[in-house]
């Protein structure tokens, strides 16, 4: 939802040095402006908090994982300030993860750095991110569809990717006409678009050892001002590939007591329009949970999701998918690839679902 998500974007600028609860001059959304392509793939740096976020299920051989790769571009509070070159006007962060499920095992690893001097850049116009060894970069097809590229490589943790991702349908505006409600006051908005069914094709490589990889992606980037309502402690969120060749995205944020603070999203049937759901029409309803051995965090791994497309079940295919990120962006929550099946309990779609908030409030 996030998203990519506000909460995790208030942390986020709050690391960069901005004040927490006062609003600093930028890209305020306005919700009557049109989102505009290709400039809008690109970074908008006037804007406090951005993300690209890009997950996807991978095949081969009999095989599936799932991968996740993640850049966060934050602009500091020193953004308008000063001439030097060395200022650190916007700070770049990065995680990626794969779900090797035959090994039934998360490997996971994150980046962080200034912006500058080749090592992490976000450019305006255009998307191409990169931090280090890890990379994003968007092209256009002779079409005007989006063609992505995605690289990363951990030898840490084990694991890299080398992905080409091409654009099957339009890109899909979230919200009203890309302008995203994310709380109960007018402003808490983002700007935000999906580009849902990417087809993917790549390798994949655990240990060093590559193999060749197909699958299908999908792909948010939001960019804000704003900040989440103060009573929220966390959201969960879908992102779900449909296998009829449509999309659908639910997502609803938490009080404290668990309680729904504000709750949306989205459903777009192959070749139809998109329906964006209001505020209290996707209801989530945990029916199995696990409890994290590292965090003690326990996590609903299975949900029923009440949609006006339809009631679904979201079954994650691997309890384990926890992330610890506390030494870039300070959160520690879940996220993993996940099936979406029917009331009949048969398939309907694949793709993640993120829950944060269960491992302690993300407290500045």
């Amino acid at each position: 939802m996030p998203s990519r998500r506000t909460f995790l974007a208030t942390l986020l600028a709050a690391r960069a040095g901005f004040p927490a609860a006062s609003p600093v001059p930028g890209a305020v959304v306005d919700s009557a402006a049109a989102l505009r392509f290709p400039l809008d793939f690109g970074a908008h740096q006037d804007a406090r908090i951005e993300w690209w976020y890009l997950t996807g299920a991978l095949e081969a051989e009999g095989r599936a994982w799932g991968f996740q790769i993640t850049f966060f571009r934050a602009a500091t509070a020193i953004a308008a300030a000063g001439s030097s070159r060395f200022a650190a006007r916007q700070l770049l962060f990065a995680h990626g993860a794969v779900t090797d499920l035959a090994a039934r095992r998360l490997r996971h690893d994150q980046r962080i750095a200034r912006s500058g001097f080749g090592i992490a850049e976000a450019a305006v116009g255009e998307t191409e991110i990169v931090l280090r060894d890890w990379r994003l970069s968007r092209r256009g097809n002779g079409d005007g569809a989006s063609r992505y590229a995605a690289r990363a490589v951990s030898a840490s943790a084990g694991f890299a990717f080398d992905l080409e991702l091409t654009a099957t349908q339009p890109v899909l505006l979230q919200g009203r006409g890309g302008v995203s409600r994310k709380g109960p006051a007018s402003a808490q908005t983002s700007y935000y678009y999906s580009e849902p069914q990417l087809a993917a094709r790549g390798t994949i490589a655990i240990e060093g050892h590559s193999i060749a990889v197909s699958g299908r992606a999908w792909l948010d980037h939001e960019w804000s001002d704003s900040f989440l309502d103060p009573s929220a402690v966390g959201w969960d969120w879908i992102g779900m590939n449909l296998d009829d060749g449509g999309a659908l995205t639910a997502f609803r944020l938490r009080r404290s007591d668990g309680s729904v603070l504000w709750s949306g999203g989205s459903h777009r049937p192959a070749g139809g329009p998109t329906r964006d759901f209001a505020e209290g029409e996707v209801v989530f309803t945990p029916l199995a949970a696990w409890t994290s051995p590292a965090s003690s965090a326990r996590y609903p791994v299975r949900w029923r999701v009440a949609t006006p497309a339809g009631a679904f079940e979201v079954r994650a295919l691997l309890d384990d998918q926890e992330l610890d990120s506390r030494t870039s962006t300070g959160a520690i929550y879940w996220e993993g690839l996940s099936l979406f099946v029917d009331g009949a309990g048969r398939r309907v779609g694949r793709g993640y679902l993120e829950m944060t908030g269960y491992a302690g409030r993300l407290v500045l």
